[in-house]
């Protein structure tokens, strides 16, 4: 049996545990040991002893106030899912302002902009999502209580463009170069049936990409390695309809069939690992009580740690559903009662191995922040350079964060400005400081256009 190798004393088992966990609710799996390559030591021995990276770091804690300004601005203007214009504009006038004259809006409505280093390094990707999960007309007014900020999507993710925007302010103010270069994203569709478009946008249109961090709302020391792929169906069932009594016997009701189904799905059988789940999330139909439904509709979602499991899974369902008409239709003896199935979301999944140099780069980083690395899993934007290869990880901008998707959301700030410094840190030691670091980050062959 060969050892195992740096980083992975943490279980596949354990790590797909936490497969269903979004990134801000970051489920602790098992501490990592903080041994890490010699070249990753040195890289963050290097940093953390120059004196231009310790400037640049108090200037990380000036700008505290500065950056929850930003915060507040952005987080009162609404971007629900499809609808993030306004937030995006907002979000480049401030990228410009702070040195990216070159930043722009991509045609999925993603917020662009490269700061270059010095050539012949790696490109790494620096992201936050600018939608939230709330509709048009939420009340996103941040109020202050008990020393906590409280706004829907305050914390998620609009603390993550909040730290990306007071990063490009520092690195700028302090004339820190570094080695390779950064692109600075706020991206659009990481909520709800966005299905990752701003993510996949950014991979289809960048072929040289060498890696990604993404900010969301995370624990100190909290690092997500897996990404859990998921397919949500939308599933319409379509009858004749008819009066309840006059009809009944003649015609088959669109909801019975539904729920025919959905007694099926129920009895489907899933691997505990790697963890796979379902579930129908949900339904609709009919027009009066004493009508038997001409339609019915459901929605179902079904995700895994793991491709296969996922696919396995999906057949049985939609099978399922399929054998639910059937049987509706043979109960009154009619062929009258249909169904369609549509795919409504698609997020492939992937991970980045525990020993790899992203992984490694982030738990070193933690170390010199006094931190323990917890890995983790889940569905995010880091998803989609995951299941194309790229070296991919999600990990926190700092604060105490709660009420995930709740009107409640809140964010507590104090001392905030640690996990800002600890998450910059993780990226300088990735794509190297002039004078300070080589990069950490091996740059890849670029990826070929695919076909559309």
């Amino acid at each position: 049996m060969k050892p195992l190798p740096r980083l992975a004393a943490i279980t596949l088992a354990m790590l797909c545990s936490a497969g269903a966990a979004h990134a801000q609710g970051f489920n602790a799996v098992a501490p990592t040991p903080s041994q890490v390559q010699p070249a990753v030591d040195k890289a963050y021995t290097q940093l953390m002893a120059a004196p231009d990276i310790q400037k640049l770091l108090e200037a990380v804690k000036a700008d505290h106030a500065r950056a929850i300004d930003d915060l507040k601005l952005l987080t009162e203007i609404e971007a629900p899912p499809f609808k993030e214009q306004k937030r995006a504009e907002a979000f480049l006038a401030r990228m410009k302002a702070l040195g990216l004259a070159d930043a722009k809006i991509d045609a999925e409505g993603n917020v662009v902009g490269l700061r270059k280093g010095t050539g012949n390094g790696p490109k790494l990707l620096i992201s936050a999502h600018l939608d939230t999960v709330f509709p048009t007309g939420t009340d996103v007014k941040v109020k202050e209580r008990d020393g906590r900020l409280y706004a829907p999507g305050i914390s998620d993710d609009t603390r993550g463009l909040a730290v990306l925007l007071s990063w490009l302010k520092v690195l700028n103010d302090q004339k820190v170069q570094t080695v390779g270069d950064l692109l600075f994203v706020g991206n659009v569709g990481e909520e709800e049936l966005g299905n990752l478009r701003g993510m996949k946008k950014i991979f289809a249109d960048h072929l040289d990409l060498d890696g990604m961090v993404g900010i969301e709302p995370a624990p100190d020391g909290a690092v997500l390695v897996l990404g859990t792929a998921s397919h949500r169906y939308e599933v319409t069932f379509k009858g004749p309809g008819g009066h309840s009594y006059g009809a009944f016997g003649q015609v088959p009701s669109a909801i019975h069939g539904m729920g025919r189904a959905i007694a099926k799905i129920a009895d489907v059988k899933t691997p505990s690992f790697p963890k796979t789940t379902f579930t129908v999330g949900t339904v609709g139909g009919g027009t009066s009580v004493n009508t038997i439904a001409p339609d019915a509709r459901m929605a179902v979602d079904i995700r895994s740690d793991e491709m296969q499991p996922l696919l396995d899974t999906e057949k049985k369902i939609l099978a399922a559903i399929d054998e639910a008409v059937v049987e509706e239709n043979k109960r009154w003896g009619v062929d009258t009662l249909s169904v369609s199935t549509k795919l409504i979301g698609d997020r492939p999944g992937g991970r980045t191995p525990s020993d790899s140099v992203m992984v490694e780069a982030a738990v070193r980083a933690n170390t010199a922040f006094g931190h323990k690395t917890l890995m983790s899993g889940a569905s995010t934007d880091a998803n989609v350079p995951m299941s194309l290869g790229i070296p991919a990880i999600i990990i926190g901008g700092g604060g105490k964060t709660g009420g995930f998707h709740a009107l409640s959301e809140w964010i507590d700030l104090t001392d905030a400005w640690r996990g800002a410094q600890n998450s910059l840190v993780t990226v300088l030691g990735l794509v190297g400081v002039q004078g300070v670091s080589e990069p950490l980050l091996p740059k890849r062959a670029p990826r070929a256009q695919t076909a559309k």
